[in-house]
């Protein structure tokens, strides 16, 4: 077989494939080539999902006819000054965007540089350039794509639903802003009227301000503000808290140097910094902007520039970790603040007929009575239409006996002293009540706290552990008689395998035989623990262990496992001491508004929300 030279309109059209693979590469694009001419303001409209239309106009630098003329030919830019490609700092580079887009659609170029007479536009249809023409055009640059893949017809059949190529670009358009908040966009869609998201700051108000734009102000409601620096990397941004999170990582917007990526490595440090504070199936919502010297991220691995190369990746990584742990764990103890707002929107006002007024009578507690013992039926403002002859015992009627609903699970009764005024104006407020045995009641100045006891105390444990390791080893409490746990063969040899890294959090054990292990020592946290059910769990976590996997992150993960046996569990009563202890140790314990599996520990709400419940505002 004979070789032959392809014909230029055709190596176009092949490497046309590589940049404009759909719609929304077409709006990446252009988008980026008006944020690199300097816009200020940016208008996008599509028509047909891309496909049709897709119109990009800006107020930036403009060119003139020379310059149009070049823009479409293949490897000519002005955004290489040098040919030093180490040194990259504009979005695009290559100069293949505009002649790969001009050889599968109908491309049009008009654009006026300041001070010109009018300005020029050119087209490319095909492949097929037409020279320079004047145009009506008052500043700037505006780009029409028409009949995308006209040239290219087996490229339509790969393509989605007009409805989810035009969300796709739209994605596109959103992930541009968010990079720069600083420029004013415009987005025209055949489903939607123009949305504007107007120029903001820089600083963290004004990316908050973007992102409320961009994503909902109750996105921008529950964030918190994140910054460090390492090694010549500098890390900024927003991070979601935990209690509002996502069902995918497509919420998740990343940054660097100003350029939107979707790299592994990044996502990577995300989830390991979220990992004790969301369930696996849970996502953070965030904007990070890393920014460091280019010749330390290689922007020209992907022909798309959605991935990018670090030097240092472990440099990277570590700044995004440590510096996302340490603002989540800082910020005050607090839950999403949709929590409130979503109860009130599932509340219903009961259509009830008014009952008549009638005076509560005083009641005093009789001080013989010890807490937890409490019958409400001897209460004195017991309804007297359960008691017609408000004397003693009775035997309720057939109708009566219907509003007998049983004793109530928390004790109703009022603190026998008032809570301490400093506990009230704690963040965690003071203890009142412990209700189902499940959950404990505080109070605020401005409302009240509902705690998990167990999902709280579960975190607190799980810090100890994290701290005990990192500082010089869990302490270890020797077992009288040591327990057998009998295992599958395979988890017995997991587990023996990996006994000196469970050595080190506390759980000293050996092999038994086939099949089973023999545990002489249990961390000193966990004294009380059933040992064969923490055993049985680590075994079962141990084998989702993945040998790439930090020795840290899996020592977490057992650690994980070891806090929810050593919790407090739901059922055990505690008194008011013991409750206002918990919630004391919850206010100074990092990351306490989740347990170490990603459930909320507890919801506030304020006196507002309380009163939205009882349709009193």
């Amino acid at each position: 077989m004979t070789i032959r030279r392809l014909p230029p309109i055709l190596i176009d059209r092949i490497a046309a494939g590589e940049v404009v693979e759909r719609p929304a590469a077409v709006v990446k694009e252009l988008v980026e080539n008006a944020i690199d001419a300097g816009a200020r303001a940016i208008e996008v409209v599509i028509d047909g999902g891309g496909r049709r239309l897709i119109r990009v106009s800006d107020d930036g630098g403009g060119m003139g006819p020379d310059d149009l003329s070049l823009a479409v030919e293949r490897h000519a830019t002005s955004k290489l000054p040098t040919e030093d490609l180490l040194s990259i700092s504009t979005l695009g580079f290559r100069g293949e965007a505009l002649p790969s887009i001009g050889a599968v659609a109908r491309l049009s170029i008009a654009s006026r540089p300041p001070g010109a007479a009018h300005a020029f536009e050119i087209r490319l249809d095909g492949g097929i350039l037409t020279p320079p023409r004047p145009a009506a055009l008052n500043g700037g640059t505006r780009v029409e794509v028409r009949d995308l893949f006209f040239a290219t017809p087996a490229r339509l059949k790969f393509l989605k639903s007009d409805r989810a190529e035009g969300a796709a670009a739209v994605e596109v358009v959103r992930r541009l802003a968010l990079a720069r908040p600083d420029i004013a966009f415009t987005l025209v869609s055949e489903e939607r009227g123009p949305v504007t998201y107007p120029a903001r700051d820089t600083d963290a108000d004004g990316r908050t301000k973007r992102i409320a734009d961009v994503l909902g102000a109750e996105a921008g409601r529950n964030l918190v503000p994140v910054e460090g620096e390492r090694g010549g990397a500098r890390l900024e941004g927003l991070a979601g808290l935990p209690t509002f999170s996502k069902a995918n990582s497509l919420s998740q917007y990343l940054f660097v140097n100003g350029r939107p990526v979707r790299d592994k490595l990044l996502m990577g440090a995300v989830r390991a910094a979220y990992s004790d504070l969301l369930p696996s199936d849970r996502h953070p919502l965030l904007a990070l902007f890393i920014t460091l010297d280019p010749r330390e991220v290689d922007v020209n691995v992907h022909p798309a520039k959605t991935e990018v190369r670090f030097r240092d990746g472990g440099n990277i990584r570590a700044l995004i970790v440590r510096t996302l742990t340490d603002a989540l764990a800082e910020r005050a103890p607090r839950t999403a603040a949709s929590i409130a707002d979503r109860l009130v929107a599932l509340a219903r006002a009961p259509e009830l007929e008014p009952a008549p007024a009638r005076a509560a009578p005083y009641y005093r507690p009789a001080e013989a009575v010890p807490a937890g013992f409490y019958d409400w039926r001897a209460s004195p403002s017991r309804p007297a239409s359960f008691d017609e002859a408000g004397q003693g015992d009775f035997e309720p009627s057939p109708a009566q006996s219907r509003f007998d609903l049983g004793a109530p699970s928390a004790d109703s009764r009022p603190a026998e002293a008032a809570p301490s005024a400093v506990d009230l104006d704690r963040p965690l407020g003071a203890a009142r009540a412990q209700l189902h045995e499940t959950y404990i009641l505080a109070q605020t100045r401005e409302g009240l706290v509902l705690v998990d006891q167990h999902a709280a105390h579960e975190r607190l444990v799980y810090e100890k552990l994290k701290a005990a390791l990192e500082r010089d080893g869990v302490s270890r409490q020797g077992l009288l008689v040591p327990v057998v746990v009998e295992l599958d063969p395979v988890e017995a040899d997991r587990l023996a395998e990996r006994a000196t890294d469970l050595a080190g959090l506390g759980l000293v054990l050996e092999s038994f035989g086939h099949g089973a292990v023999l545990v002489r020592e249990v961390p000193a946290l966990l004294k009380n623990a059933d040992v064969t059910k923490l055993v049985l769990d680590v075994a079962e976590h141990a084998a989702e262990w993945d040998d790439a996997l930090p020795l840290e992150r899996r020592l977490l993960h057992v650690a994980a496992t070891m806090a929810c046996h050593g919790s407090v569990r739901a059922g055990r009563r505690l008194r008011v001491e013991e409750m206002n202890a918990l919630l004391r140790e919850m206010e100074s314990t990092p990351n306490a508004g989740e347990c170490n599996h990603g459930r909320p520990t507890f919801v506030t709400l304020s006196l507002g929300d309380v009163e939205k419940l009882f349709a009193r505002r």
